[in-house]
């Protein structure tokens, strides 16, 4: 099976970049024997449109299912038309990602877990610019920032709870995402948001045993 992963590098040892649409580069893993292609994310650039034309080619190569941290609603629906199951909210390495696939460790997402055009609004940081902005409690209008942990397995401010428990760095769109939500989505949302957080405070409670350690 054929897995595209959003990452911010050429190889399996690269951070899971958080964005979809605008990744720096897609790897395209068999996972029969972990053999892989890079490619760069020409989409990344584009001023709109750039979640639904990466889905598109990642069905070019032949993808089934796609590993990356946020998705879209206009990607998703694109993703879901090719037969292309998602799964969201990840981080780490790329080859840690698809053993959690392989081990049937992730959970296919049923719906997208960001708003339109969200990678334009600086919350496509990459992976490994870590826990900036996100997290936090700074000021502002919630608790966009704070807690600036550079380096590592961070999520950009994808995960962080904004305005009226939305998502860090809260504007308009993001609002109008939010109030669009059935308060089952929305519990279902949070859930998810909440899970994430916790398996990441575990990576990095493991990574930092390692360091510890001096593995």
């Amino acid at each position: 099976m054929k897995v595209a992963v959003s990452s911010s590098g050429k190889d399996l040892m690269s951070q899971i970049d958080p964005r979809f649409g605008r990744c720096a580069f897609f790897i395209i893993c068999d996972t029969d024997d972990m053999s892989f292609n890079a490619y760069e994310n020409e989409s990344g650039l584009l001023g709109g449109g750039a979640g639904i034309q990466s889905a598109q080619f990642v069905a070019s190569k032949g993808a089934n299912a796609v590993i990356t941290g946020n998705c879209g609603p206009n990607a998703v629906k694109t993703l879901e038309a090719a037969g292309i199951k998602i799964f969201v909210g990840q981080s780490g390495t790329v080859k840690e990602s698809i053993e959690r696939f392989k081990n049937n460790e992730l959970q296919a997402t049923q719906g997208a877990n960001v708003p339109d055009h969200f990678g334009m609004k600086g919350g496509g940081i990459s992976s490994q610019q870590g826990f900036n902005r996100g997290m936090g409690m700074g000021g502002g209008r919630g608790m966009g920032r704070g807690m600036g942990m550079g380096g590592g397995r961070g999520m950009g401010r994808g995960m962080g709870m904004g305005r009226g428990m939305g998502m860090a760095g809260g504007n308009e769109s993001e609002e109008t995402f939010q109030k669009n939500l059935t308060k089952d989505q929305e519990m279902d949302l949070l859930k998810k948001q909440s899970g994430e957080l916790l398996r990441q405070i575990e990576d990095i409670q493991a990574r930092i045993k390692k360091l510890e350690k001096g593995d």
